[in-house]
């Protein structure tokens, strides 16, 4: 663990409530494409190379895996112009003189889409069970209403295997709430923070919305510590009073806005981080008690000619002595 300074040790102390972001935090980042499901008559070759063709120079977690899948699969992924994102919703790119609109099925439907009841079950389904689902559709050369839907893809994440542990010893350790912020479903990130165990699950979120959600924590409870990894956490970790960075696959710009770098992105670390802060703010004040007492005495002993000069020097060279040592005592916690 790397702290950039001794303000946020005294600030990781008081935190009462910690928000973690969800893929790449919670999760290991590296989700896989779980199921391919081709509409009206399209392959399944067709449909992950086409979305693979929009998704090809995304660096979003969700956009590798399917280029990821496609690559496995030796598919020939073709070039797609004109790439317009939507963060949090969807893209869309030009494929052979057509528009192709991939995200969730509220961005689909906003485009002209009409997305069937058999669809929505299935989609509800594979929610349910902790998958993202992003559709496909082609819109033609003319407008999305005129297009078609080419299937759906379905992408899991891995929980990381500590994600769990560590909200349950954050608990242990007198955090009030524990929240996951996300742009994902909200069915989704209910399955995931059922499996971890968190409190308060905020899905479908913006950056900006993040931000918000991260002001309000702050009003409602005090001290929050925001735990990210990507360049969307960022402005939600520069908000909070203590920002957490994964370090092994964060990006520069959460590592930048950190106050605490997790150097091998381990949440274990996590509750020992902040019973360390207590400990340390602990030690600090008995050690400003024992110190101001003994000067106390000090100097009411040598008015009254109790105490010697030298006998008094000595004393309160002593009382250093013993307040390094009581801070030493922290080098026995692992």
């Amino acid at each position: 663990m790397l702290f950039k300074g001794g303000a946020h040790v005294e600030r990781l102390a008081q935190v009462k409530v910690v928000a973690f972001d969800k893929t790449g935090t919670l999760t290991v980042g590296k989700p896989l494409v779980t199921d391919v499901s081709p509409l009206d008559g399209v392959s399944e070759a067709e449909l992950l190379a086409t979305a693979a063709a929009v998704e090809n120079r995304s660096e979003h977690p969700l956009a590798q895996a399917v280029v990821a899948a496609a690559h496995q699969r030796s598919l020939d992924i073709p070039e797609a112009t004109d790439l317009q994102a939507a963060p949090g919703r969807g893209v869309t790119a030009r494929l052979n003189g057509q528009m192709v609109y991939i995200g969730t099925e509220r961005y689909l439907q906003d485009n002209g889409y009409a997305v069937s009841r058999a669809l929505l079950e299935q989609i509800d389904s594979l929610e349910t069970q902790g998958k993202t689902v992003m559709l496909v559709g082609d819109a033609g050369a003319g407008s999305a209403s005129a297009g078609r839907l080419l299937g759906l893809i379905a992408v899991a994440d891995t929980l990381r295997p500590e994600a769990a542990q560590a909200v349950a010893g954050l608990k242990a350790a007198g955090v009030e709430r524990v929240v996951m912020l996300t742009g994902d479903n909200t069915r989704v990130a209910e399955a995931i923070g059922a499996q971890v165990g968190i409190d308060q699950v905020e899905a479908e979120l913006l950056p900006e919305e993040k931000l918000a959600v991260i002001k309000d924590l702050v009003t409602r409870y005090g001290q929050v510590a925001m735990v990210g990894d990507g360049v969307n956490d960022a402005p939600a970790m520069a908000s909070a009073d203590i920002g957490i960075a994964m370090g092994a696959g964060g990006t520069d710009v959460a590592l930048e806005t950190a106050d605490v770098v997790l150097m091998a992105s381990d949440l274990s670390r996590l509750p020992y981080a902040l019973d360390l802060s207590r400990r340390a703010m602990r030690v600090v004040r008995q050690n400003l008690a024992f110190a101001l007492a003994v000067i106390a005495v000090l100097i009411v002993s040598t008015f009254f000619g109790v105490v010697s000069l030298p006998v008094g020097v000595v004393g309160h060279e002593g009382s250093t002595v013993i307040v390094v040592l009581n801070g030493l005592r922290l080098l026995r916690g692992r």
